[in-house]
């Protein structure tokens, strides 16, 4: 399934504790705060969707949620339940098509923020690598530069947990 790279509007910030990468921050989408969100699309059917957010609320695919997408769509947000990953954006189109993601209720100014493990930290940027749109500076700048990530991570380390050293 190919991918593409966008530009949305908002910012991804890092926050919570994940019990899958280490307690690192799991990444977060806020479309209302200032700056830019890099990010790879898919294009999915809605049962694939709704499949990939029941594992990202620690459900069984197939065991919900039973997602009513026409709230966000018509509005732009929907707020599935209160938990991380159970709210519905729809910051725009490609192609026609809608693109939908899922975060939290909270803005990146109401969350705690906490630094992403390596192993996360890499996967990310790994990521939007794989999209084509960016090179290992570009990414490993903005990564390094997001809410939670600042001030722990600096460009260079970043670039250095993809394999490309400080000077790429």
């Amino acid at each position: 399934m190919a991918s593409v790279a966008v530009e949305l509007p908002g910012t991804v910030y890092f926050a919570t504790r994940s019990p899958v990468w280490s307690g690192g921050g799991r990444a977060f989408y806020d479309p209302d705060a200032p700056g830019r969100a890099l990010a790879r699309a898919r294009l999915v059917t809605v049962a694939q969707f709704s499949d990939i957010a029941a594992q990202e609320m620690y459900r069984e695919p197939g065991e919900g949620p039973d997602l009513d997408l026409r709230e966000v769509l018509a509005r732009g947000r929907s707020v599935q339940g209160e938990g991380r990953y159970e709210t519905l954006v729809c910051p725009g189109e490609l192609s026609g098509h809608p693109l939908l993601t899922f975060t939290a209720p909270w803005s990146v100014a109401e969350a705690e923020l906490n630094a992403p493990a390596a192993g996360y930290l890499a996967y990310l940027a790994g990521g939007l690598l794989a999209a084509g749109a960016w090179d290992a500076g570009s990414v490993a700048a903005y990564l390094a530069n997001c809410p939670g990530a600042a001030g722990t991570w600096s460009e260079r380390a970043v670039r250095e947990l993809l394999g490309h050293g400080a000077r790429s």
